[in-house]
């Protein structure tokens, strides 16, 4: 028995970023399309997507400047900006940093500032605006979860604003879009997938659509981000990352995720933004695979199974190291006495983590060995 929730339509294949016309005109003929500072323009993703809606008759405005952490401040202005176009849709168009961006934006229309809705779970309401999620990397999910990590630059707060509101209204997966990514980058969003997939089987909400998602995922994206890693960059590989993202981020939405998740976000602030999300969580994984292997050793095992291995520690370090996302928190500077900054900024739900007791003490742990 289960109940199993996602709402947001799902538009999947290459060569589909060419209906995105078709699919905004369902909301009306004008558009804020929220992407981040370079990489849209600089990969010609951008201007397809303008010509590909102003053929369908549909405007649209551009906000471009969301940073990897999306702050408060750089959504308060897109917001402005929607404002004054008389904007119809949100269209997020990037990474999982512009997706949450744009979500942001949508439940944040009707606040005078998105900052006070930071670590908040919202109620529906009437004034939040369309999103049309457009995923540019294969690993945040975030075109199909109910969450936007932004952080509140007035507390200096890195948090989630969560709510039904937040799930955008479609998903457009155009595996092709994917296809210029550099390579480190696909490899930390790669890892970001795999560990939605992980997290996914293990969480204390995961349930037998979830395992059975996760399992998926994991085959596809485990031999994927192996073949990636050796060069191989053919589109084999980028739709499997891409469908195996997708996977991990239904997942997100059905079942969350478990402490390293939460962990992460901690590790930067504004004036420190810290390693990327992927490779943050890919330095919290060994130390934290250590704690589950002793309250969840069924779970861990069929994980360690699909990866080809029987400890699953191991054959996370493994797939790491094969990857070559080795790098420790140390590598970034941090030390032990920033550990306890890191647990106060801890914010969200720990007890969907498989460990009965996930306290600060088997917290500050993990910060430790991750060192």
């Amino acid at each position: 028995m289960f109940d199993f929730h996602v709402p947001t339509r799902i538009i999947f294949g290459r060569g589909r970023i060419e209906e995105l016309g078709t699919l905004a005109q369902a909301w009306g003929d004008h558009a804020l399309i929220v992407c981040g500072r370079s990489a849209m323009r600089a990969s010609g993703v951008l201007a397809r997507v303008q010509t590909i809606l102003s053929t369908s008759g549909v405007k649209a405005d551009i906000c471009d400047w969301i940073s990897s952490n999306p702050r408060s401040d750089e959504v308060d202005a897109a917001i402005q900006q929607a404002r004054r176009f008389g904007t119809h849709m949100v269209i997020g168009l990037g990474g999982g940093s512009a997706l949450d961006a744009a979500k942001a934006v949508s439940v944040g229309i009707g606040h005078e500032s998105v900052a006070g809705l930071v670590g908040r779970t919202l109620n529906p309401s009437l004034d939040s605006l369309p999103v049309i999620a457009v995923p540019t990397t294969a690993g945040s999910g975030a075109e199909v979860t109910k969450g936007a990590i932004i952080t509140d630059v007035v507390r200096d707060f890195k948090s989630g604003i969560r709510g039904d509101d937040l799930f955008p209204r479609a998903a457009l997966i155009d595996p092709s879009l994917t296809d210029t990514l550099p390579h480190r980058a696909a490899l930390d969003s790669g890892f970001d997938a795999m560990a939605h997939a992980v997290e996914g089987f293990l969480s204390r909400r995961s349930g037998e659509m979830n395992k059975a998602l996760s399992e998926r995922a994991i085959e596809l994206l485990a031999p994927a981000l192996r073949r990636l890693s050796a060069g191989d960059s053919s589109t084999e590989v980028r739709d499997a990352m891409a469908f195996g993202a997708l996977l991990g981020g239904i997942n997100v939405a059905t079942a969350s995720t478990c402490l390293p998740h939460r962990m992460q976000q901690a590790i930067g602030t504004t004036e420190r933004v810290g390693p990327s999300h992927g490779s943050g969580l890919a330095m919290l994984y060994p130390a934290w695979l250590d704690s589950v292997e002793q309250v969840a050793s069924d779970e861990a095992t069929t994980i360690a199974r699909l990866l080809g291995e029987t400890d699953l520690r191991h054959a996370v370090q493994s797939l790491l190291q094969e990857i070559g996302l080795t790098e420790k928190l140390g590598d970034h500077g941090y030390v032990s006495r920033d550990i306890h900054d890191f647990v106060n900024r801890i914010s969200g739900n720990l007890d969907n983590d498989p460990s009965p007791e996930p306290g600060n003490s088997l917290i500050e742990t993990i910060y430790l060995r991750s060192l």
